[in-house]
Order: C-alpha cells, then structure tokens, then sequence
C-alpha cells in the first residue's frame, strides 16, 4: 500500500518549486521565505490527511491499513539485526451480546475503553491496531514469544480487573506468534490468529501462544552468538562518552546472556552479570542526565523519568528474582530487551541530533 507520506516530498517539492531562473537551494534549504512557509503547511496538511488515513475513527489507534504498511519494514529490521518480533492478536469474549442487549453505542463505548487499556498495558516500544470489529493486534519488537506471553498476560489481567460501564465484567482472548525463519506476513498472522481460537475454544479469557520463533532458532543453529546484541555506527550519537558508555553497556549485556545460557537456572553466576550491568546502567544514566543537561536538552525531564522508571523496576525484578518470585529469563529479557534495546533504539534517539550522530551520521562517513 502506497502512504500519504511515501510522496509528500516530491509533490510538496513540486508546488513550490521556483521559478526557473532561480537558483536551485542547497537539499533541505528553500528557495525563499514564502517557500519555506508554503512547504511547511503543506507538509502539515499531508501528515493530517496520512494520519487520518492511518487510524481507526472510533479509538484513534493504528488501523489495519497502517498495519499493513508497516509490517514488512519491521520483518526487515527483526532479521537484519536478529532481533525476534512478536505478535499478539486478541478480541473481546461475547462482543455480539453487548451490542445485541445494549446497543451499539455501548459496544463503541467499550471498544474505545479496551483501547485505552491495552494502550496502558503495553509498553512504549509497542505497536497497538485495531484490526477490525472488536479485534486487534500488537506488534512486539525485540521479544520473543515468552516475554510476548507475559505481556499478553498483563494485557489479559487488565482487562479482567477494570469494571465496565456497561455489564460491568468483560473479558479479552489472546494468541501470540513470534515471527519464524522466513515465513511470510500472512503465514505469522495465521499462526496468531490460529492461537488466538484456540483461547477461544478452550474457554476464553486466556492466552495461547505458539511455542515457537527465531529467537529459538537462531540460539539452535548459531550457539550464543545469535542472542548478542550487535553494536553498530547507526547506534553513535557523536558524544564519545555517551557512545562509549552504550557500548559497553552491549557487552555488559551479552556477558549476561552468556551467564545465563551457561549456567541455565543456576542463580549465582547470572545475578552476578546482572549485578554488574545494573550498576553500570545507574552510572551511565547519571552521566547522560548531566552531558544532556550541559547541552540544555528540552526532553531532560522526561528523559529522567525514563531513567528512574527502569531502574526502579530492574531493582524491584532482582529482588523478585532473588526471593524466588520470577524466573532468571525474564531478568534477562528486562535488562537486554527493555533497558538496552528498547531504550537505547528508541527513547535515546530523540537526543541524537543534539551531536550529531545517529544514520546521517554513518551515511557522511561513507562519502
């Protein structure tokens, strides 16, 4: 499918572009003012309409076309950089009645309420589709299907416990499906949707999942070495103390993957790595704080509630761990998924610019 904002550049380019005799601006650049103000409420009105285009009317979440849209581009990035990519489909137990006895005014009612907390349920990395009627969709980036069964899980026990307006207790079914080798879009969603009417059929308000997915693959045919995080240039944000401090916070990470594949359950060896990367990750986040502060960076304050929030909850999983309240996988996939990959790729990305790094910058070295 073709999106709005695959040709907004070259049509708003072409609206205003000068007179010929103009010299032509620099990439970037307009030819004068006025072009600049033009291009600019051009490419506001394009991403208004692609934004419509992009969202379901009645909850305001992403819509099975923008899903569509974007699914292949995260397969592309799940393989190249092997990272594994779940998906959790669910819907609504007995939909049908509450629009039969109540309305559909009140079926909208609850569908947008679902909305709002499957929205709260997930996390900031995830992606959140209504893919029609009183079903939809979750893609998970950088979880497999375990830390995908917990997530749906989250998402399941929110929806149990919160008492709607309308007939008061509702329930949500759920499946779940890592991507695997090469399977195509339309197979993977199969195997969810597949999951997801086995839930139904063994008696709703459950999750099923597909015990199956790269991660699992890749640990099979390639030993540890597939579960490691990979530094590469993309991931500079040009201050040498910050890219350094990431950098090692990759082989902190991977020296805590290794612990634990050696060693299985064994509890000491793991919570030592994990100590170690613990504490190297309040460290770090105490010296990005006070290098953004120095460059007066406008997201600080929330940046620091980033911060404070993993942190908290890292410390709060290790003494879980440590009483025996949760298993050492999902240690790892809190520190090496949520703290490393998820933070890292997406939250610290909005400072990039102000050094200069990020693709632009790999892409200069190149010339």
């Amino acid at each position: 499918m073709l999106h709005i904002q695959d040709i907004a550049e070259k049509d708003v380019n072409r609206l205003i572009m000068p007179h010929e005799n103009t010299p032509s601006p620099a990439p970037g650049q307009c030819a004068t003012p006025e072009h600049c103000t033009t291009r600019l409420e051009l490419f506001q009105r394009v991403s208004e309409l692609d934004n419509r285009v992009s969202t379901d009317a009645l909850t305001g979440l992403w819509n099975r076309a923008h899903f569509d849209h974007v699914i292949e581009k995260e397969l592309d990035r799940s393989l190249r950089h092997k990272q594994p990519l779940s998906l959790i489909l669910f819907d609504i137990d007995h939909f049908k009645r509450i629009n039969d006895e109540f309305g559909h005014q009140a079926g909208d009612k609850v569908l947008r309420e679902i909305a709002l907390l499957a929205n709260s349920a997930i996390r900031s990395s995830d992606a959140l589709f209504r893919w029609g009627g009183e079903e939809f969709a979750v893609l998970a980036p950088s979880t497999g299907h375990r830390g995908a069964v917990q997530l749906a899980e989250s998402l399941r026990g929110s929806v149990a416990s919160h008492r709607f307006p309308v007939d008061g207790s509702l329930t949500v079914s759920l499946g779940v499906a890592e991507h695997a080798d090469s399977e195509s879009a339309d197979s993977w969603f199969r195997r969810a949707d597949g999951m997801l009417y086995a839930a139904k059929r063994n008696g709703r308000n459950a999750v099923h999942a597909d015990a199956r997915g790269n991660s699992d693959l890749w640990a099979a045919s390639h030993g540890r070495a597939a579960l490691h995080l990979v530094w590469q240039e993309a991931y500079e944000c040009g201050e040498p103390a910050i890219d350094g401090e990431h950098r090692e916070l990759f082989r902190l990470a991977n020296e805590l993957i290794d612990a634990f594949l050696a060693g299985g359950e064994e509890f000491a060896g793991v919570v030592r790595a994990y100590d170690s990367l613990l504490a190297h990750i309040a460290a770090h986040f105490a010296n990005e704080e006070a290098l953004l502060a120095q460059r007066g960076y406008a997201g600080l304050d929330a940046h620091r509630r980033a911060h404070a929030g993993l942190l908290g909850r890292a410390r709060d999983l290790r003494s879980t761990v440590a009483s025996g309240g949760a298993g050492l996988g999902g240690m790892i996939e809190f520190l090496a998924g949520d703290v490393v990959a998820r933070h890292l790729f997406k939250t610290d990305r909005d400072f990039f610019p102000l050094f200069g790094g990020g693709p632009q910058r790999v892409a200069e070295r190149g010339k």
